[in-house]
């Protein structure tokens, strides 16, 4: 069972869905934005999944990192 997290069992709200898709562009893997949205990753999937937001990854590094 996933740890319980500061806005378990609370309604989405319009700034956290919109830094949702912000994140989910910039390629942030889904336990991250979970991490800084207090959600579990099983929430982000579901509102992601809802609200037309893909998570995939795309072939980006999700830390911009630079090959040196």
């Amino acid at each position: 069972m996933s740890k319980s997290t500061r806005n378990t069992g609370k309604a989405w709200t319009p700034s956290q869905r919109q830094t949702l898709r912000k994140l989910a562009k910039q390629n942030t893997p889904t336990r991250v934005i979970g991490f800084k949205l207090g959600r579990t990753p099983g929430s982000v999937q579901s509102q992601a999944s809802k609200q037309g937001t893909s998570l995939k990854p795309t072939n980006q590094s999700p830390y911009n990192r630079r090959k040196g």
